[in-house]
């Protein structure tokens, strides 16, 4: 069993940053890929970033593309969401994730465990 907590959220003003952690236990994250998912009110879970057990080959949803950065350290069991010029729009529960593959994927069936989330509010 992997356990996956995420810390790091806030309020925020746009344009601010934030940098979103996801500390794993229970299982050494390396050999699998890892995702960033997030919810807004009223709206389904959307894929936000994905990174490969490597740490080499990264996947961003087109509305964060050039504003976020997905990064892991495996001897940490940590993987991070470094998140600039955010937007109004980035307001959401951040989730991360644990994918059963180690190519990253957008896909949220294709990962195992998820963490509890942490809140991101970003004010105009």
């Amino acid at each position: 069993q992997v356990q996956l907590v995420e810390s790091g959220g806030g309020l925020v003003q746009a344009g601010d940053s934030l940098r979103l952690s996801c500390a794993a236990s229970g299982r050494t994250l390396s050999y699998y890929a890892m995702g960033w998912f997030r919810q807004a009110p009223g709206k389904e879970r959307e894929f936000v970033a994905a990174i490969s057990w490597t740490g080499g080959s990264m996947a961003y949803a087109d509305s964060v593309k050039g504003r976020f950065t997905i990064s892991r350290d495996n001897a940490k069991n940590t993987v991070y969401l470094q998140m600039n010029d955010l937007k109004p729009e980035d307001t959401a529960v951040y989730y991360c994730a644990d994918a059963r593959l180690a190519s990253p994927t957008k896909y949220a069936y294709e990962y195992n465990y998820w963490g509890q989330g942490t809140q991101v509010t970003v004010s105009s």
